[in-house]
C-alpha cells in the first residue's frame, strides 16, 4: 500500500557569511534579523587586547566575538538562510577560512568613519571568488556617502552590490540579505547561460 500524500518540499538551505572589520556591525546585524536566539560568542574586551585590538572610531565598544555569531532567516517557504558572523580582529582570522566552507556568498559590513578596514574582507572573499554584497552600516555622526562614492573608494566590481543599512533594523538587513540572494541568483543564471 503507498502513501499517497505527498510531503511538503524541504526548502533550500543557504550559507552566508557576516564579515567585516572590527565593530561594525556584524553582531548587531544577526541578532537584528534572526528568528531564533542567536548564538553569539562575545566577550568583554579587556585591557589584555590595549595595543593588540584597534579600537579607534568605536572607543566605546565594550565586548568582541570571539569566534562566531550564527543566526537563521526563512526568506520564504522555499529559502532559509543560514548566518554565520566572522570574528572582526586579526588575530582570529584563521577562523575565516573555516567558516567559509560552504558558503555561497558574504555580506561585507562597512563602516565609513573606518572604510579602510574593509579591504581584507572584501580581498578575502575576492582571492576565493566567493560572491559578496558591501552593507554600509549608517551609525550617527558617521560622514555619508551615495553607495557609488563607497563603491568607487573600495575599488568595488562595478556588478558587486552596495546598499546602505542600520544593522539595528530587521528590515533594513532583510534587504541587505535579498540583494545579496538577488545578486547570488543573477551570477548564477548568468554564468550557466
Amino acid at each position: 500500500m503507498s502513501d499517497t500524500t505527498s510531503a511538503a518540499p524541504l526548502a533550500a538551505s543557504v550559507k552566508i557569511l557576516i564579515a567585516g572589520g572590527f565593530g561594525v556591525g556584524k553582531t548587531t546585524m544577526v541578532s537584528s534579523i534572526s528568528e531564533i536566539a542567536p548564538l553569539r560568542t562575545e566577550e568583554l574586551i579587556t585591557e589584555l587586547s590595549t595595543g593588540v585590538d584597534d579600537l579607534s572610531g568605536v572607543e566605546g565598544k565594550t565586548t568582541t566575538t570571539v569566534a562566531l555569531d550564527f543566526g537563521r532567516i526563512t526568506i520564504d517557504e522555499n529559502l532559509v538562510l543560514y548566518l554565520f558572523g566572522t570574528p572582526g580582529q586579526d588575530r582570529f582570522w584563521f577562523l575565516w577560512d573555516e567558516l567559509a566552507r560552504g558558503a555561497l556568498g558574504a555580506v561585507v559590513i562597512a563602516d565609513t568613519r573606518r572604510l579602510e578596514n574593509s579591504f581584507a574582507a572584501i580581498d578575502f572573499f575576492e582571492r576565493r571568488g566567493l560572491s559578496f554584497a558591501v552593507a554600509v552600516n549608517c551609525f550617527e555622526n558617521a560622514p555619508v556617502y551615495t553607495t557609488e562614492e563607497v563603491r568607487d573608494a573600495l575599488d568595488l566590481d562595478p556588478h558587486a552590490p552596495v546598499v546602505l543599512c542600520d544593522a539595528r533594523d530587521r528590515s533594513s538587513c532583510k534587504n541587505v540579505l535579498m540583494t545579496l540572494v538577488e545578486h547570488l541568483i543573477v551570477r548564477a543564471t548568468t554564468s550557466v547561460a
